[in-house]
């Protein structure tokens, strides 16, 4: 049998560096704020919803209402109140992350997120190596590919 050299196609993540720059700032605020502005929407919309399912239910019901409608109110409000509390908490992670890209230093590099992406490796290469990738970006053009392309 022949010694046959193969290779194989691998996914591996890559790290997605920016350099802090005025502009990056800018539009990482813009974007975070955009993102709270929506979440206030929705809680909003989720208010109005509820209510109105709560009306509805009131004007269906026997006066007085009986426990079985008391019990529906009580499970619309505690979705509502279950699905606020969870739109806070991003709203809280926006304005955490608000107050953090203000701290960043200019040229500073930060972690933006992860991507995907295929490499070939093949008998004898060193697979840490070809894991460790990152790009670096500064406005939205890349600066650098550090690692083992």
């Amino acid at each position: 049998m022949d010694d046959i050299n193969t290779s194989l196609l691998l996914k591996r993540p890559i790290t997605l560096k920016v350099i802090v720059t005025n502009q990056w700032r800018q539009e990482a605020q813009q974007t975070l704020q955009s993102q709270i502005s929506q979440l206030d929407e929705q809680m909003q919309q989720l208010d109005m919803q509820g209510q109105r399912a709560i009306t509805e239910i009131q004007k269906k019901s026997v006066s007085p209402p009986g426990p079985e409608t008391a019990q529906q109110i009580e499970n619309i409000q505690q979705q509502v109140n279950d699905q606020k509390s969870e739109m806070l908490e991003r709203k809280n992670k926006f304005l955490q992350q608000m107050q953090q890209v203000q701290l960043f230093e200019l040229e500073q590099e930060v972690v933006q997120g992860q991507m995907e992406g295929f490499f070939r490796i093949e008998k004898g290469e060193n697979l840490i190596k070809k894991l460790n990738v990152e790009i670096v970006v500064r406005d939205g053009v890349i600066e650098e590919i550090r690692g083992d392309i």
